[in-house]
């Protein structure tokens, strides 16, 4: 790996110094309680690691935005990390007032606290100058180093994501050095042919990482399912009737001429776009036909058997796969086959294997998966997107070292 920036195996001597963590633990909210998540224990051992070697660990974290049902404190956020951790986690109800300070100076070597939400400060969201913020200032002048753990929030220029840096020795915790490798592997020389699914109700997420893998030659095929397959078959001159109608409905139209010149392009080889469909009759029952010989009242909701027995045989022949967002409604009976064809293709495949995003992680769930041959599962949402679509993370950009 091209090591671009520094990890915790460069961080001397932390003993009785103060850490600034900054993690990820957003979770959803039920009856009032955060549940517990993936993102926990990513983020554990590094801090674990951080109190065992002494060094006074306080962690900064997020939850939910302001106006949102799941803009609450991070109190109850503690007792979690701490299961996690398997070390008390000690609540502090301040950010970088007094109270917080105090607590700072009154740590010790080995201890760690978790302060409040850094939502709650408007100086979190400024649109510059995150390191001339009085939130950055205080901290800083009370730490002697700044761990970025939260890959998931490190493309959002905020204060506790690139200010601190900017004032302190900082690093990558482990989880985030983990999956800086990982992408680094996937997409810095890869082993080829490389491979790209896209899939998902987003297509526009999905367009943008399609568009940089094929103008950049990363990838060698994409592969197309969910809304944006729908989206390339009708760039390629087919109706698909109502749901052409739905695309229209929720604005993905939008996205077509953009879609038609990729279809029409010197690149368009590299597009394998679906052949056939699957929709349920009356009756439930899964009815498969032609993409040109859908009638115009079907409401298709996953590929045929021959588009994902088309996608297996191409993630067969892959060195490297990305896999974003299920091919279909997988979460439906007579709409699963896709996806779990697919899934499996890569859980069987010897291709270095990517993948992220909460319906993919269910998906694999449903489908049993075994996720120890998958190289790597992302829990990361926006930052794993714009990186994929070839965006500069901010937060990454930040730990670089300091000219």
């Amino acid at each position: 790996m091209d090591k671009t920036f520094a990890s915790l195996d460069d961080l001397q001597a932390p003993e009785n110094k103060v850490v600034l963590v900054r993690i990820d633990i957003n979770s959803s909210i039920k009856d009032g309680a955060p549940q517990f998540g993936a993102r926990y224990a990513e983020c554990a051992a590094t801090i674990r690691e951080l109190a065992k070697r002494g060094a006074k660990v306080v962690v900064l974290a997020h939850q939910g935005r302001a106006g949102d049902e799941d803009f609450t404190s991070l109190d109850k956020h503690a007792e979690l990390l701490s299961k996690a951790v398997k070390k008390k986690v000690k609540f502090v109800g301040d950010l970088y007032g007094a109270f917080a300070l105090a607590a700072i100076a009154k740590s010790k070597g080995g201890k760690v606290l978790l302060l409040e939400n850094t939502r709650f400060y408007s100086e979190e969201s400024v649109e510059k100058n995150w390191d001339k913020t009085l939130m950055a200032r205080k901290l800083a002048s009370v730490s002697q180093a700044f761990v970025n753990e939260a890959f998931s929030v490190s493309h959002r220029a905020q204060t506790s994501v690139v200010g601190l840096p900017a004032l302190l020795p900082s690093y990558a915790g482990r989880s985030l050095e983990k999956e800086l490798t990982a992408l680094q592997r996937a997409t810095v020389n890869p082993e080829h042919p490389v491979v790209y699914v896209l899939g998902g109700g987003k297509p526009d997420d999905c367009f943008k990482i399609l568009k940089h893998v094929i103008e950049s030659g990363l990838a060698d095929k994409v592969l197309l399912g969910g809304v944006i397959g729908e989206l390339a078959v009708i760039a390629n001159g087919k109706s698909l009737g109502a749901k052409k109608e739905w695309l229209d409905e929720k604005g993905f139209s939008k996205l077509l001429p953009e879609m038609q010149k990729l279809v029409s392009g010197e690149q368009a080889g590299k597009l394998v776009i679906p052949t056939d469909f699957a929709y349920a009759d009356a009756d439930g029952i899964r009815v498969e036909v032609r993409a040109e010989e859908l009638g115009g009242g079907e409401k298709i909701f996953d590929v045929g058997s021959k588009t994902a027995a088309a996608f297996a045989s191409e993630i067969k022949a892959a060195k490297t796969v990305y896999f974003k967002g299920p091919v279909g409604r997988y979460e439906e009976t007579a709409f699963e086959l896709g996806t779990r064809l697919v899934l499996k293709a890569i859980e069987s495949s010897k291709a270095f294997s990517l993948m992220g995003g909460g319906n993919t992680l269910d998906a694999c769930d449903k489908f049993g998966v075994n996720k120890k041959k998958i190289g790597h599962l992302s829990t990361s949402g926006g930052a794993l997107l714009a990186f994929l679509g070839g965006e500069t993370l901010p937060g990454i950009e930040a730990l670089k070292p300091k000219n």
